[in-house]
């Protein structure tokens, strides 16, 4: 698996534990780091997609929302809805990375850890997101 590929997996699993225990980024991040070694290379990405989607947080519901025709964000499982934030903040600002290797990493990424349709909800409104951002 490659470094990124880590990173997102993190980020993911640090942005589940924020979202369902109700702590902040920081918070989260800090006890992910205490508790799961993970070698150095790939943390500074982890925490720049967990920082990054928290920072950006209104606004990347907002614009899920907004594509999410038949989906209230609350409604989401807690996976989809992290995966999603968290390609959601790659699309709109982390430039360095294009838009289909953020797709294609968030939908393998909904293989592992969404259930079964997962990753089609989520290429389907990561496409329209990835289209208005255009």
């Amino acid at each position: 698996m490659g470094t990124r590929r880590r990173a997102r997996e993190n980020a993911l699993k640090i942005l589940y534990a924020r979202d369902v225990g109700k702590h902040t980024a920081q918070q989260a991040l800090e006890s992910f780091w205490e508790y799961f070694e993970n070698p150095d290379d790939g943390r500074d990405f982890t925490d720049m997609l967990v920082l990054g989607t928290e920072e950006h947080l209104d606004d990347i519901d907002e614009a899920i929302q907004d594509v999410s025709t038949h989906w209230k964000l609350p409604r989401m499982a807690y996976v989809d809805r992290n995966i999603l934030r968290m390609a959601a903040f790659e699309l709109f600002h982390v430039r360095e990375v294009p838009k289909r290797v953020t797709l294609n990493e968030a939908i393998e990424i909904a293989k592992r850890y969404g259930a079964d349709d997962s990753w089609a909800f989520i290429n389907g409104i990561l496409d329209k997101l990835a289209q208005d951002g255009e």
